[in-house]
């Protein structure tokens, strides 16, 4: 069927829009005008005004120096090189950041509500620096005036996932003495993190904190979880500081401002000295030691809760805890060892750990053990630094359930509680179980001045004579407990000279119980006596009492009262123990109260030094005896032994009350 025939009306409506000839001239230049923004269009056009808008909200200039570029598409990709941004005002660094490369994909249809969602920014050889503000306060990421907005509403804007290729992270704290250069670049996230923990990236870099060196491993949550300081930022690193080496795994809130956090944390390293520079903690000298506990802060209070570990052959377990609110830092700790091997404490002498093949000990100390080994010298001679017990405060509660003391078995336990302020040190109390009994001390050190003036009280109470010499086989069977008191003051910076200039006293005293005939015979050289309990049977002599009384001046002790005084023989003694040159020079003398043939009674001296004691007869007395004996035994044998036999003159000894107990 035909169509039908134009009506008049549509011949005129067809006519009516026919494109006149100017129309399609002006049609023609637009399809010309597009075709050339086409083939000469160029994205680097927007550059000025996307710089300006950067610069308006950040109040940084932004320099694009490579190309824009921008891929239309159903995800649109804006890609810029060669990206600068400035530096805060104030720093001497002019530049902030810059990146070789940025990529950012952008989700067309938010953009029609007026937001940005970007799904990915790609970020090759990005370079950042963080810095605190020279005031402390605040830093150079914060952008603008730094003052937040009356109400700024939700963000307009949005982004998911951050990918770093070859970056570079470095902050710096100028006040701090820190500082840290850091090499990242992003990582899968590993399956137990799940896609939504965004690209987590690899750590490695060194620096500076507080001043000391260190160096830095690990991997840690996306950088894009900085811009949330509110969320915790995850962490699992690896530092070294010289011999100190911590590994801590766990969460930063606000990384840099560094004031909260919960780590699972363990510190290592070969000498708790170490963490001074590090923490401004001035711990003692110690053997290397290893800790795992729970590391938290909350703004001004540190806390290293339930750990555990070991220093040097020592186990250490407690909780600590490190205030630094106030002009010093305040170290409290509750500490507990159940096996304590004793001269791990060696360095709070200011002396080296024993270094033997079972023993633990770092290189510096068994240097310095070898030094020592070599010096005439007994008594710890290393300085106290004086500056370090003005740094801190302290309050350290310190119990050992068992002490392993090979060389001094007599030593069961220790309670001390280590006090400190502003410089003065106090040990109330200092008290250790020995050989039954207890040694309770009270130590004051006033390091506010120089030289160290330190306070010395130890009362001895109850120990047991025959634990005391457990080792001596002579001594099994004795019976009878020491008791005593020692009080000393000196001025001095280390235990030498403090101990070389003591003025005191210094009384010790037993009162009645047993020992070995067999020593007292050896002790006045009776010949038959002793030759007589060796062949037959050693027999136990009552003690009436024994007693040393020492006025201490200047650090020379002199004998005031001396003597040992049993049923068998009475020894009285003199002489001096000079603390200043640690040399002995006492005289022993033995006074039987029976009487024996082939004796060689003189008196004894005890002399030499702390380190190489001597005990001999007096060769003097005992070469007159002996010129006596072969003077009679010239004119007939058997008189020769007139001159050794002994008609027993000693008398008992007036002890007292204070030791007959």
């Amino acid at each position: 069927m035909d169509p039908a025939p134009p009506t008049p009306g549509r011949m005129r409506r067809l006519r009516r829009w026919r494109p006149s000839r100017r129309t399609g001239i002006v049609l023609g230049a637009v399809a010309a005008v597009l075709l050339v923004l086409w083939l000469l269009f160029d994205w680097n056009w927007f550059k000025p005004p996307l710089e300006r808008a950067v610069g308006a909200a950040t109040g940084r200039e932004l320099r694009i120096e490579g190309d824009l570029d921008v891929d239309l598409g159903r995800t649109i990709t804006v890609s810029a090189e060669r990206l600068r941004l400035a530096n805060a005002a104030w720093s001497k660094e002019p530049r902030m950041g810059s990146a070789e490369r940025v990529e950012i994909d952008i989700a067309p249809w938010p953009l029609l509500a007026l937001r940005l969602r970007m799904k990915e920014v790609r970020a090759v050889r990005p370079d950042i620096r963080l810095e605190t503000a020279p005031e402390g306060a605040g830093g150079n990421w914060v952008f603008g005036d730094g003052r937040a907005k009356a109400d700024p509403g939700p963000p307009r804007w949005r982004l998911d996932r951050l990918w770093i290729e070859d970056g570079r992270l470095r902050f710096t704290d100028a006040a701090q003495k820190t500082d840290i250069d850091i090499a990242l670049s992003s990582v899968a996230p590993a399956a137990r993190e799940g896609r939504d923990a965004g690209s987590p990236v690899r750590v490695d870099g060194k620096g500076h904190w507080r001043g000391a060196a260190f160096r830095l491993e690990g991997r840690a949550a996306s950088p894009l979880d900085l811009a949330d300081t509110d969320t915790p930022y995850r962490v699992d690193l690896d530092a070294r500081a010289g011999a100190t080496r911590a590994s801590a795994s766990g969460t930063l809130t606000n990384p840099f401002r560094f004031q909260a956090f919960d780590l699972r944390m363990k510190l290592s390293g070969q000498d708790l000295e170490d963490l001074y520079p590090l923490l401004g903690l001035a711990l003692p000298p110690s053997p290397p030691y290893a800790l795992d506990g729970r590391l938290l802060r909350s703004g001004d209070l540190w806390r290293y809760e339930g750990f555990e570990g070991k220093v040097g052959d020592s186990d250490l377990a407690g909780d600590v805890k490190v205030d630094v609110s106030g002009a010093r830092p305040m170290f409290t700790a509750q500490l507990l060892s159940r096996r304590l091997d004793f001269d791990d404490l060696a360095g709070f002498l200011g002396a080296p750990p024993s270094t033997g093949a079972d023993e633990t000990a770092n290189p510096a100390q068994k240097a310095e053990a070898a030094r020592r080994a070599a010096s005439p010298r007994l008594l710890p001679d290393t300085p106290y630094d004086l500056a370090k017990l003005n740094a801190m405060d302290a309050d350290v509660r310190w119990r050992a359930q068992k002490i392993h003391a090979p060389s001094l078995p007599m030593i069961e336990d220790m309670d001390a509680r280590l006090l400190l302020d502003t410089g003065m040190l106090r040990l109330e109390p200092l008290n250790f179980g020995v050989a039954g009994g207890d040694v309770r001390a009270t130590l004051r050190m006033n390091a506010r001045g120089e030289p160290i003036d330190t306070r010395a009280r130890i009362a001895v109470r109850g120990v047991e004579l025959p634990k005391l010499f457990a080792q001596a086989e002579l001594a099994q069977g004795a019976v009878g407990r020491i008791g005593g008191d020692i009080v000393l003051h000196g001025r001095g910076n280390s235990v030498a000279a403090i101990l070389g200039s003591a003025d005191g006293e210094v009384g010790l005293g037993m009162g009645r119980g047993r020992i070995s005939n067999l020593v007292m015979e050896l002790a006045g050289l009776d010949i038959a006596e002793a030759l007589k309990f060796l062949l037959t049977q050693d027999r136990q002599v009552p003690i009436r009492c024994a007693f040393a009384d020492f006025g201490v001046e200047d650090g020379l002790m002199t004998s005031r009262a001396l003597a040992f005084d049993t049923t068998d023989t009475i020894v009285v003694g003199e002489g001096t123990v000079s603390l200043k040159d640690e040399r002995l020079d006492l005289l022993l003398k033995p006074r039987p109260k029976d009487r024996s043939l082939l004796t060689l009674r003189s008196p004894l001296r005890v002399g030499g030094t702390f380190k190489d004691p001597s005990f001999r007869p007096d060769m003097a007395a005992l070469g007159l005896r002996g010129a006596i004996a072969l003077a009679l035994g010239s004119i007939a044998p058997p008189a020769a032994l007139l001159a050794t036999f002994e008609t027993g003159p000693g008398e008992d000894s007036d002890c007292g009350g204070q030791y007959a107990r």
